[in-house]
């Protein structure tokens, strides 16, 4: 079965939210402590649509398996050409070229949209996620040690970034 990655609709609310509640419950992807609702994470979809960002899903078969997006890294005009993405796959479609293909609809769009530079703030234990990165280009330009913690640990922060080869002028 072949995998369609394409613009979220309201429609898809509800398994964006399973993806993102399993990740918040049972991993260190999302530093929160409990699950979200889903008239949160509707507002978030709209929130990132109307200002211009992409909320994409991919599609195997009928099933939403996983869900990316990109927003404002800061929210200050000095950090205007630059994004922070998120990439969430669902437990049982992980090393499968699910979030590759996430990443690489993320990385047109931002490009599309004349953003400068790409960043991914990943838990440093996240080796998977480090992976996939590295392999589309990232390099590690960061490590904050100890700065969230979940689960009654201290987590540490790598920041991953890519620059992308638009020629945006600042």
């Amino acid at each position: 079965m072949s995998l369609i990655v394409r613009d979220a609709t309201p429609e898809d609310a509800e398994d964006i939210l399973a993806i993102y509640n399993y990740a918040a419950i049972n991993t260190t992807a999302v530093w929160t402590d409990g699950p979200a609702d889903l008239a949160s994470r509707r507002a978030w979809i709209r929130a990132r649509q109307d200002a211009g960002y992409p909320v994409l899903v991919a599609m195997k078969g009928s099933n939403v398996v996983a869900f990316a997006s990109f927003g404002d890294f800061r929210p200050f005009p000095g950090y205007r050409h630059t994004v922070e993405n998120s990439v969430y796959v669902g437990e049982r479609y992980h090393r499968l070229g699910v979030g590759r293909s996430l990443m690489a609809t993320l990385i047109e769009r931002a490009a599309a949209l004349n953003k400068h530079a790409m960043i991914a703030g990943i838990e440093a234990a996240n080796a998977g996620s480090i992976a996939l990165h590295a392999s589309l280009g990232f390099a590690e330009v960061g490590r904050m040690p100890e700065v969230g913690c979940k689960f009654g640990r201290w987590l540490d922060l790598v920041f991953m970034q890519k620059n992308l080869a638009n020629g945006v002028r600042p």
